[in-house]
Order: structure tokens, then C-alpha cells, then sequence
């Protein structure tokens, strides 16, 4: 149980480092079309990784 539980968060903190990174390769032109600025990066980024 609790190796599930840190294998969860393992796998969360990288879906989150993927994105967070992704997202601040776009330009700002880029995110505009999106609809976020990059002051909305980390949350994004970060409901994304919740799976």
C-alpha cells in the first residue's frame, strides 16, 4: 500500500515535470491561442499530472 502510494506520486511528480516543461518551451504567442499565460503554467502542469 504505501509503495503504491509513493510509486503514485513518483509517477505524478513526472507527469507534472513533463508538462511544466513543455509548456515553457511555448512561446507566449503560443499559450495565448491556448488560452493560459505563464503565470498559469504550474497550475496546469500540475492538474494535468493528476491522473
Amino acid at each position: 500500500m504505501f509503495l503504491t502510494h509513493i510509486l503514485h506520486a513518483y509517477q505524478q511528480w513526472r507527469r507534472y515535470n513533463r508538462s511544466l516543461s513543455e509548456l515553457n518551451r511555448l512561446g507566449d504567442r503560443e499559450l495565448a491561442d491556448i488560452g493560459i499565460t505563464r503565470g498559469d503554467i504550474p497550475r496546469v502542469a500540475w492538474e494535468n499530472s493528476e491522473a
